[in-house]
């Protein structure tokens, strides 16, 4: 796959040179907020080798390239927004487009809501932990198959240090956050690491503090985030304040400190009650839900995807596996795929359009392996009903996922992969084709309109 040329055609089709105003992305997408809309040939892009789906959304341009791509594409498109923004852009010629540099900010104001700021730093600071999840993850899950069809294998090396590479993310997984959420937060990332290390230190176990013993990694991801955004923002404060001569002595000195001892005095309990109520709101829905959680939790998940808001769900995630060692939740949410490919191959077999089935037929592939977003803007969103029928689908599936409370080792994966890495193999599958078939048959009940030429 040639990312130069595929960045090069996006660029020129987005409008280039001063249409372009923010560049981003996530896993699957490369974000572009732009200037102007009113141009943008979606199925031009649609038609671009390596394009797996477009959608404009929230004045933003989200181009679906896939996990991996995504970043060669992205590498390629920034060498082309730099060299354009080097010199000075060009006037857009649409009159309500005014200066460029006036709408660049009334853009970026427009887009920097709280909610939206939450969603890009969460994305900033955990998408770069999953492919070390995936990794652990699938050695775990694969070393547990082969424990269960051969326990005397645990007592051998190469099992141990199999062992240890799958847990290595754990082990240093507030150290990462910690570096991550201080470097978005525009602190220095080793003091973020610090204090994430500070309040994971073994030692602590140790100290005692009003009559009781303080408890190392209490508070897990929460107090992490806590204590790292405290250590980035007086950072920032102390270096406006102390003279500049100082500020290499003082600044990591005083942060240490002060962050330090607010962390274990207040942060990390804080964390911990956080912590706790992310844990047990998430267990106890399920656990005492049951199928109804599984349902609608499910269901709701392909219109999150959607919206490009499911990054949300990262931290919670993170939060499961280091407080128990798994998420319940993803392997619930990871159904929603399965009603996709149900409704998608329910669509195929009923459509009389072959330009319909030639993109079922190319999208099929990733949405079995867990990337949805070709299916949702190619196929069953233009649709309508299939979108829908598509999230009951995966609703049937949800609920077979809650009801024997399916754990997950990793995050970042879907779909039938996601099989390897969870505590009950046999019913992931099963519910995953319970996803398929009830996906399958409401779209082939309820039906569609079958469009007599190519949809966009």
């Amino acid at each position: 796959m040639n990312y130069k040329d595929i960045a090069n055609k996006i660029f020129q089709l987005a409008g280039n040179k001063a249409n372009v105003l923010e560049v981003s992305h996530c896993m699957t997408r490369l974000r572009l907020h732009l200037a102007s809309y009113s141009d943008i040939d979606t199925a031009a892009l649609q038609a671009i080798e390596g394009v797996l789906g477009v959608n404009i959304t929230d004045n933003e341009l989200q181009i679906i390239l896939g996990p991996g791509r995504v970043t060669g594409v992205y590498d390629e498109f920034m060498i082309l927004f730099d060299d354009h923004n080097e010199e000075a852009p060009e006037e857009p010629s649409a009159p309500a487009i005014g200066d460029y540099k006036t709408l660049q900010a009334k853009i970026k104001e427009k887009n920097s809501t709280p909610f939206k700021l939450m969603t890009r730093r969460i994305a900033s600071i955990f998408l770069p932990l999953i492919p070390g999840f995936i990794a652990c993850g699938l050695i775990t899950g694969l070393l547990n198959i082969g424990l269960k069809v051969n326990p005397e294998l645990a007592d051998t090396s190469i099992t141990q240090l199999l062992t240890v590479m799958g847990n290595a993310i754990f082990f240093g997984l507030n150290i990462f956050v910690g570096i991550n959420a201080a470097k978005e937060f525009k602190g220095s990332p080793v003091m973020g690491g610090i204090l994430a290390t500070v309040i994971s230190h073994p030692m602590l176990a140790n100290i005692q503090l009003f009559n009781s013993h303080l408890v190392p990694g209490r508070g897990g991801i929460i107090a992490v985030l806590l204590v790292a955004i405290l250590g980035a923002w007086l950072e920032n404060k102390l270096k406006k304040i102390i003279p500049e001569m100082f500020n290499l002595f003082l600044v990591p000195l005083i942060v240490l400190l002060l962050g330090g001892f607010t962390a274990i005095l207040l942060l990390q309990p804080l964390g911990g009650i956080i912590a706790e109520l992310i844990g047990t709101a998430a267990t106890d829905a399920v656990a005492k839900g049951g199928l109804f959680t599984g349902f609608i939790l499910g269901g709701m998940w392909l219109p999150l995807v959607m919206l490009g808001i499911h990054q949300t769900f990262t931290p919670i995630h993170a939060q499961l596996l280091s407080q128990y060692g798994v998420t319940i939740l993803l392997p619930i949410l990871a159904m929603a795929g399965g009603g996709q490919i149900g409704a998608s191959l329910a669509v195929y077999l009923k459509t009389k359009n072959s330009f319909l089935k030639k993109t079922i037929l190319s999208a099929l592939p990733v949405g079995i392996m867990g990337i949805g977003e070709p299916l949702i803007y190619g196929v069953t969103l233009p649709l309508g009903k299939p979108f829908i029928c598509a999230c009951l689908g995966g609703a049937f599936g949800g609920a077979v996922q809650a009801a024997f409370m399916v754990g997950s080792t990793a995050m970042g994966i879907s779909g039938l992969p996601l099989a390897a890495v969870t505590d009950n193999i046999p019913v992931y599958i099963a519910g995953l084709f319970t996803s398929y078939i009830a996906g399958f048959i409401i779209t082939w009940i309820v039906g569609f309109d079958d469009p007599a030429e190519r949809i966009d």
